[in-house]
């Protein structure tokens, strides 16, 4: 039996992905959060196997997230369900580890079978992140699925307009009403989200997007 846990900060996704794989006979959902801080709180305790993971959740930056979980379970099996496709992103967390990076969007069986991957000591990575890995594009732009707005929320995508339109990071605040840190957060959530690189890299995507003309 494979004891699952999911971390998913998106409550009908969650939801839904649990009763799918609960219909598979060798797999055992052990609990579900909705964020980083009560899957933290689970994590010393859980008996699992593999940790299907939301590469953004909200109340946490990515990065120091899987620190904590690699401090906690050095060994424990993680496999990251993102829409995200941006190398720089991918490369930025594998050195922590991951078994397995899975999109979205991707059919069931795909994850089925990158569960079962990892659990026979393998890795797994989605087709088309292999790809873009094998080629290296280090700039990629995030490319959606599904509408902007299950990426970026609304208050980032104003900040993203706005840094597209050359505003600085003062002009932004005092538009906004924000403070000046506010901001720069806005803008390195913004660049490691969309797997860019620098400003030249949201302008990119904003365009790809028709958030800008």
């Amino acid at each position: 039996m494979i004891k699952i846990y999911i971390t998913e900060d998106h409550e009908m996704y969650l939801e839904g992905l649990a009763l799918l794989l609960r219909k598979q006979p060798e797999i055992e959902i052990a609990g579900t959060s909705l964020n980083a801080s009560g899957l933290l709180a689970a994590l010393p305790s859980l008996k699992i196997d593999v940790l299907l993971l939301d590469v953004h959740l909200p109340d946490m930056e990515e990065e120091a997230l899987i620190k904590q979980i690699r401090e906690l379970r050095p060994d424990l099996l993680v496999i990251y369900l993102t829409l995200m496709r941006g190398t720089r992103y991918i490369h930025k967390l594998l050195k922590y580890n991951i078994q397995g990076y899975v999109l979205k969007n991707a059919p069931v069986e795909e994850l089925y079978t990158a569960i079962r991957t990892v659990c026979n000591g393998g890795t797994y990575f989605s087709d088309e992140i292999n790809i873009m890995a094998k080629d290296d594009f280090r700039d990629t732009i995030t490319l959606e699925d599904h509408k902007v707005e299950a990426i970026l929320s609304k208050r980032e995508i104003e900040v993203l307009q706005l840094v597209c339109m050359e505003f600085s990071n003062t002009q932004i605040a005092e538009k906004l009403f924000l403070s000046i840190s506010t901001i720069e957060t806005h803008r390195k959530n913004l660049i490691s989200k969309l797997g860019v690189n620098n400003t030249v890299g949201l302008v990119k995507f904003a365009l790809k997007n028709k958030l800008i003309k």
